[in-house]
C-alpha cells in the first residue's frame, strides 16, 4: 500500500492534479480516445456546453450543470462511445456591456460616448477576455471533462461567420424584415431586450376606475392612467350585453388637455371579470392592446419616449418622467370628480434583468424575424417534412417535438412548450448597443453624386444593401453605411449545436456529431435559447439540433429561497469545492435533484458528502493494506462469492439504467447505499473477521482479498461520473499490470 493512504483524504492536494493528467492525456479529445477491447468502432456521442456569459464568475446553477453532463459525458465515454463535450462561453452582449459601463463610470465617470465606439469595445474585450480566465479556472475545479481543443466563443471568427450567413438567408428568404412594431424597451439601458432577458416583479399597485371626461358613457380601469392619453379605442367582450349599444361606435373626449377620439370595439381578449370589463386600447404602449388595435384597424399614438418621459397631455404632465405624470393625472381625476374606484392589487411588473430597469413596450423601428411566414424548406431530413416544403418556423419548431424526433424531460414540459410556440410573436433581433454582432446591413447615403458619365445609373442606387463588408455604390460616388444595431445575443447563442461544430462549413465534425444527444440547462431559459436552437437547426439544416432536452431546475437554499446577494444566501461553489472537494460539492447537487425539480442546498450537506469521499478513501486503504499481489489469482470461495455477485450485478444493472433514462439522482443514491451500505458496512466488515483469524486457510484468505479487490474495482467505476477525482485518485494507486487512467476504462457489464 502506498503510504498516501496513511493520511485522511485531502481533496487540494489531488484535484489539480488529476485534472491536470486527465488534460494531458488528450482524451478529453474524442479523437485521441484508445482502441476499444471488444469492438472496432466508437460510436459518437456529443453534447455542448451552454455557454455560460462572460459577465463573472459561475453560481450553483452552472455547477449542477456542469456536474449532471459530466456524467452522462464519462459514463458514455466508459461505454465506448466518442464522446465529445464541446465548451464555450457567450458575448452575453447587453450584460456585458452594462456592467463594463457601470465600472467605467465608477472609476472613471465616464460614458460609453465619452470614450467613442472602438475605445470602448475594446474595453469591453479586455473585460471578457479576463472573466473567460475565470470561468474556465471554474469549469476545471469541477472536473468538467470537456474538449478544451475545440472551445468556441460566439463572438469568434467562425462563429461570426455563422451568423452573418444565418442572417443572410433568413433575409433573402423574407423572414427577417425592418418594421416599427411594439417591443420591450428598457429606459435605463436604453435598448430593446427580448423577453428572456427579463423577469417580473409582483408589487402592490393602485387600480383606478374612470372615465376620460364627464360626457363619456363608458368607465374603463387600469394601473396605468398615463399610458391612457395614447388610447385610441376601448375594448369589450363580445358577449357583454352592458356595452352592446356602444360596440362600432365613436366617441370624442379630452383627458388632460389631450383630445381622444375612442372607438369601441368587441374583442375576445377582453376579460369581462376585469374592473368593469372595458379597457382602454393603448397600441402604443401594450403587446395586448397593439394586437387589438391591428385587429380592429385603430390607430397608434406614442404618449412616452424612450427616457420613460410624457410626450403628451397638458403642461402639468408633459415631459414628466410616468410615476410623477401618474400622480399628477390621478390627483386632476379626483378633483373633476371622474374616478369611480381605487382599489389596492397586486401587479405583475416587468423588469430588465440586466440594469433593472421597468420596461417600457414601445413602438420602435427595429429588425424581426417572422416565425408565422411561410418558406421552401432547401433541406430537409426531418421526418414528415420533406426538402422543399412550403412551411413556417412555428410549424418547425412544433413538429419536431410533437413526432418524438426531440424528447423533453421532464415530459410536463413538453405542454408548456407548445403554449409559448402557440403564443409566439415576431422576434425581435435589433439591440440599441456596441457590443455584439453589428447587423449586417448597410444604408446608402442621403447624398446620390453621379461618377462622370453615368449621370443616368443614379435611379438606380440601393437604398439599402446586404453585405459583410462596408461596400461602395456601384452608380454614384456615396458610400454605404452599416447599421449601428447590432444583433440579439440569442441569435448567435441559437446556432450554438452546429456553429461550434464549424457550420456554414461542411467540416467532419458537423457529419459527426450533429444532432448533438443532450441539451442539458435549466428549465427557466426553455423557452428562450431552446426553442431558438430548434428554430435556426429547423430551418438552416433540416434537421433537430438535439435529441433529448434534459431541463435542470434552481438550486435555491435550505429553506427553499432563491439564492441572492440581497438574501445573503448565496453558496459559492469554489468556497465549497475549496472545503470540501469538487467530489462532494458535485454529488450535493445530484443525489435528490430529479429532472426539472429544484433542489434544496446547504454547506451541511455538502459536508455530509465529504464523509462519503472519507468513507470510500478508507474503503480503498483497508482493502489494499489487506491486500496480497497472489490474490490476483486467487480462486473463489464459491459460498462468499455468491452474494456479492449478486448485490454488485444489482448495482451495477440499476446504476446503468437510472442514468440511461436520465435518472441520476436515483442512480448516484443507489451507488452511494450500494457502497456504504453493502459493501463496507456489511462485506467489509464480515472479511475483517476472517483476514484476522488466524486459522483462516491461505487459499480463503486469497479469495476474501479478491472478492474486495474486485468489488473495489467495480465501485470506483460505477462511482466515476459522480465523483470522479476521487475514484481517479484511488485508481492510479491500485496495483494494476497495465496502468491506465480509469475516466477511459470500460464500464461494468
Amino acid at each position: 500500500m502506498d503510504p498516501i493512504f496513511l493520511k485522511p483524504y485531502d481533496p487540494k492536494a489531488h484535484e489539480d492534479t488529476i485534472y491536470k493528467r486527465w488534460e494531458e492525456s488528450g482524451f478529453f479529445n474524442p479523437d485521441n480516445l484508445p482502441p476499444l477491447k471488444k469492438r472496432k468502432k466508437r460510436e459518437p456521442y456529443s453534447i455542448v456546453l451552454p455557454p455560460p456569459n462572460v459577465t463573472g464568475t459561475l453560481h450553483m446553477g452552472h455547477a449542477a450543470m456542469l456536474a449532471i453532463q459530466d456524467i452522462l459525458i464519462r459514463f458514455n465515454r466508459m461505454r465506448g462511445k466518442k464522446t465529445l463535450w464541446l465548451p464555450g462561453v457567450d458575448h452575453a452582449a447587453i450584460a456585458t456591456q452594462s456592467k463594463v459601463e457601470s465600472d467605467i463610470y465608477k472609476k472613471e465617470k465616464k460614458t460609453r460616448h465619452d470614450l467613442g465606439r472602438e475605445v470602448f469595445l475594446k474595453r469591453v474585450e479586455e473585460f471578457a477576455k479576463e472573466s473567460h480566465d475565470t470561468i474556465v479556472n471554474q469549469i476545471k475545479k469541477m472536473g468538467s471533462s470537456v474538449d478544451w481543443s475545440r472551445e468556441a466563443f460566439t463572438l469568434d471568427e467562425v462563429r461570426t461567420k455563422a451568423v452573418y450567413t444565418a442572417f443572410k438567408q433568413m433575409y433573402e428568404d423574407g423572414l427577417i424584415y425592418r418594421s416599427a412594431r411594439v417591443c420591450n424597451w428598457d429606459p435605463k439601458g436604453q435598448t430593446t431586450v427580448s423577453d428572456d432577458e427579463t423577469e417580473r416583479e409582483e408589487r402592490e399597485a393602485m387600480l383606478y376606475t374612470f372615465r376620460y371626461d364627464k360626457d363619456f358613457p363608458i368607465a374603463i380601469s387600469t394601473t396605468r392612467p398615463e399610458t391612457k392619453l395614447g388610447d385610441t379605442g376601448v375594448a369589450v367582450h363580445p358577449s357583454d350585453t352592458r356595452y352592446a349599444k356602444y360596440v362600432g361606435k365613436t366617441f370624442d373626449a379630452s383627458f388632460m388637455g389631450e383630445k381622444l377620439s375612442i372607438k369601441v370595439v368587441a374583442d375576445k381578449e377582453v376579460d369581462m371579470e376585469f374592473g368593469t370589463g372595458a379597457v382602454g386600447v393603448t397600441p402604443a404602449h401594450s403587446f395586448t392592446d397593439w394586437d387589438i388595435a391591428t385587429r380592429h384597424d385603430l390607430p397608434l399614438k406614442q404618449v412616452i419616449n424612450e427616457y420613460a418621459q410624457m410626450t403628451a397631455g397638458n403642461d402639468s404632465v408633459k415631459g414628466k418622467k410616468v410615476k410623477v405624470a401618474r400622480n399628477i393625472i390621478v390627483e386632476e381625476l379626483r378633483k373633476a370628480g371622474l374616478i369611480e374606484k381605487e382599489e389596492k392589487v397586486m401587479q405583475s411588473v416587468l423588469i430588465a434583468e440586466r440594469t433593472g430597469g421597468v420596461i417600457e413596450p414601445l413602438p420602435k423601428l427595429q429588425w424581426w424575424i417572422d416565425t408565422e411566414k411561410e418558406f421552401k424548406l432547401k433541406h430537409s431530413r426531418i421526418n414528415g417534412i420533406k426538402s422543399g416544403s412550403t412551411v413556417t418556423l412555428k410549424r418547425l419548431m412544433k413538429h419536431v417535438v410533437e413526432k418524438g424526433h426531440i424528447s423533453i424531460l421532464p415530459e410536463r414540459f413538453t405542454k408548456i412548450y407548445y403554449h409559448w410556440i402557440d403564443n409566439l410573436r415576431p422576434w425581435c433581433i435589433s439591440r440599441q448597443i456596441w457590443y455584439g454582432h453589428r447587423i449586417p446591413i448597410w444604408y446608402h447615403e442621403p447624398r446620390c453624386v453621379p461618377i462622370p458619365g453615368r449621370e443616368e445609373e443614379v435611379s438606380e442606387c440601393e437604398m439599402t444593401v446586404l453585405s459583410e463588408t462596408q461596400p461602395k455604390c456601384a452608380h454614384c460616388n456615396a458610400i454605404y453605411i452599416q447599421d449601428t444595431d447590432t444583433l440579439d445575443t440569442w441569435f448567435s447563442s441559437g446556432l450554438w449545436t452546429f456553429s461550434t461544430l464549424g457550420w456554414p462549413e461542411k467540416t467532419n465534425d458537423l457529419k459527426t456529431y450533429h444532432p448533438t444527444d443532450v441539451l442539458e440547462t435549466g428549465y427557466d431559459i426553455l423557452f428562450f435559447w431552446v426553442a431558438r436552437m430548434i428554430l435556426m437547426s429547423g430551418y438552416l439544416l433540416g434537421d433537430i439540433p438535439f435529441r433529448t432536452v434534459y431541463l435542470h431546475g434552481l438550486v435555491r437554499d435550505e429553506k427553499g429561497r432563491k439564492m441572492s446577494k440581497s438574501l445573503g444566501n448565496i453558496i459559492d461553489p469554489l468556497d465549497m469545492i475549496e472545503k470540501y472537494g469538487g467530489d462532494a460539492t458535485r454529488l450535493s447537487l445530484i443525489i435528490g435533484a430529479a429532472a426539472g425539480n429544484d433542489l434544496r442546498l446547504s454547506e451541511e450537506k455538502i459536508r455530509g458528502y465529504k464523509h462519503f469521499v472519507n468513507k470510500l478513501w478508507n474503503i480503498a486503504r483497508f482493502i489494499l493494506e489487506n491486500y496480497n499481489e497472489d490474490a490476483l489469482d486467487a480462486r473463489f470461495n464459491d459460498t462468499d462469492q455468491k452474494f456479492m455477485d449478486k448485490e454488485v450485478q444489482t448495482a451495477v444493472e440499476r446504476v446503468t439504467k437510472n442514468i440511461e433514462s436520465f435518472r441520476l439522482d436515483l442512480a448516484a443514491d443507489e451507488v452511494y447505499h450500494f457502497v456504504w451500505d453493502k459493501f463496507a458496512a456489511v462485506e467489509i466488515e464480515f472479511t475483517k473477521s476472517a483476514l484476522k483469524n488466524p486459522g483462516t486457510k491461505d487459499w480463503a484468505r486469497k479469495s476474501a482479498q479478491r472478492k474486495l479487490y474486485d468489488t473495489l474495482v467495480v465501485s470506483l467505476k460505477l462511482l466515476h461520473p459522480f465523483m470522479p477525482f476521487v475514484t481517479e485518485t484511488i485508481w492510479s494507486y491500485l496495483p494494476q499490470k497495465e496502468k491506465t487512467l480509469l475516466m477511459v476504462e470500460e464500464w461494468p457489464a
